[in-house]
């Protein structure tokens, strides 16, 4: 790049509290490197109370999107002025892009998991049966890609039952259109037999805590995602794999809903497969 080029790349940043340990600075480097976009990009500490202010005052000073992490996406969802179909069935936006027409807003995160159980795991999601652990943000924002992928059946379970079922209706018109079934409840609803995918979209493994789940949903041929990720495996993919199952963490969900921002931003899709091998290093090395 040259210099004159330097001087003209468009800003982008990552927004959060905290927001030190994030990984999208990386990310985002290796995507304009990869892409020769002219980008950079940026980390942007929000005080708890000051989150439109510091997005009003990034734009303003010419930058041109936003990540948005925790705790903002559903500030974010109502700072927008146009919402993606998947980031109105989120409820939570995690891409802003500014432009002529104002703020619009995005949600990645479901599209980052269908592409990382699809293409990176080989898992195709087309008549499979899935199992879906939680009912909470993650979990909503993942249910309307999901869905598109034409999967058998999707279960959603979550401790709190009634929490499962406002998501089932949520999602009921959404799941006829695409030909899926849709059902859950709380932890019995769990089917006492092998599912092709489970994703645990709980937080327990932050707490090392596993969610409560038929042991039997588990099997030789099952997928056993993990949102979350770490140096070591989760203690959910640990108890996966005790039972027979393949287990994988969240890290290629991480890099692939950054390459679909990027996209979202710049209208150029760029491969995450090396990003997330040089990550998948750097994470070995710590262990």
């Amino acid at each position: 790049m040259s210099a004159d080029q330097a001087k003209h790349r468009d800003r982008y940043a990552v927004i959060g509290n905290p927001i030190a340990h994030s990984k999208s600075p990386s990310i985002h480097a290796q995507f304009a490197a990869e892409t020769g976009e002219p980008v950079e990009y940026e980390r942007l500490l929000a005080p708890l109370d000051g989150f439109v202010e510091h997005v009003q005052a990034f734009r303003a000073a010419g930058g041109r999107g936003l990540n948005v992490t925790v705790p903002f996406k559903l500030e974010a969802h109502a700072l927008a002025h146009r919402l993606s179909p998947r980031a109105a069935a989120a409820g939570a936006v995690n891409t802003l892009r500014f432009d002529e027409d104002g703020i619009f807003g995005d949600n990645t995160d479901g599209f980052g998991l269908v592409r990382d159980i699809e293409v990176n795991l080989g898992v195709p999601l087309k008549g499979k049966r899935v199992l879906l652990l939680g009912a909470g943000g993650a979990a909503r924002g993942v249910v309307l890609p999901m869905l598109e992928r034409h999967p058998l059946e999707i279960t959603i379970v979550n401790r709190t039952a009634q929490k499962a079922h406002a998501l089932i209706e949520q999602f009921e018109g959404a799941a006829r259109e695409f030909g899926c079934a849709i059902n859950g409840g709380g932890p019995e609803a769990v089917d006492p037999k092998p599912y092709d995918v489970i994703v645990n979209a709980t937080a327990g493994s932050l707490d090392a805590a596993l969610p409560e789940c038929d042991a039997r949903a588990f099997g030789a041929g099952t997928l056993a995602y993990d949102m979350m990720y770490g140096a070591e495996p989760t203690v959910f993919m640990r108890h996966a794999e005790s039972l027979g199952a393949r287990a994988s963490d969240g890290l290629g969900m991480l890099v692939e809903q950054a390459a679909e921002s990027f996209f979202v931003w710049r209208g150029v899709r760029p491969d995450g497969a090396p990003v997330l091998a040089g990550l998948r290093a750097q994470l070995a090395a710590q262990v």
